[in-house]
């Protein structure tokens, strides 16, 4: 084994460790901006595995779409709706945490399976270089047409999402419940502090 595949090696290593670690961070946490973080350093991980598999253009892609944009609004989303509140009982709890172990459990199984059943292609085909970007468009357009376009559809969705849940203080009740919202976010109207003071002057 030469130098560079250790090396190789080792970053594989570190970074699936720092992935795995904080996914189950994000998971499990109770701080949801402690998760929102932590959500960040699992996309820099699957950039820096992007770049050990020489594919430079998706590792950025990956920086700046979901580290720069998505994780972003993520954390902005949380500044803005972060508020405590008195979370009523789940009906049926433990029977959603079952079905939902369950779901997980057989995603993970099928994963696993996958991983050992597929003949990967070791050490993997060589880098196509500055045509990564012309190969990337072209699937994008033609065979993952679908995929991608649903993906964008869904961050569509969750940026109105975010946008509802930010102007719930608006109104002076809640359009669901009916219940008085608190307007703590709602900038009040106030006398300029010049004529305020002009005024404290005329006064004394």
């Amino acid at each position: 084994m030469t130098i560079a595949s250790f090396t190789q090696l080792i970053c594989f290593a570190i970074l699936s460790m720092t992935l795995v670690l904080g996914a189950l961070g994000v998971v499990l946490l109770p701080n949801i901006v402690y998760s929102a973080f932590l959500l960040g350093g699992v996309f820099l991980s699957v950039a820096g595995l992007y770049l050990l598999l020489n594919a430079s253009f998706v590792a950025a892609a990956q920086v700046l779409v979901y580290v720069g944009a998505v994780n972003v609004l993520i954390l902005f989303a949380i500044m803005l709706v972060n508020k405590k509140e008195n979370l009523a009982a789940v009906p049926g709890l433990p029977l959603r945490r079952v079905l939902s172990g369950l779901v997980c459990g057989a995603l993970l199984a099928l994963l696993i399976r996958v991983a050992f059943t597929t003949p990967w292609a070791l050490p993997g085909p060589l880098p196509v270089g500055e045509e990564a970007t012309i190969r990337i468009g072209e699937h994008l357009f033609s065979d993952y047409l679908l995929p991608f376009e649903l993906a964008s559809v869904l961050l569509l969705m969750a940026m109105i999402g975010a946008i509802v849940l930010a102007r719930r203080d608006v109104f002076s009740s809640d359009i669901v419940t009916g219940a008085p919202v608190d307007q703590g976010l709602i900038e009040k109207a106030r006398t300029p502090l010049l004529i305020q003071n002009t005024v404290q002057e005329s006064v004394r």
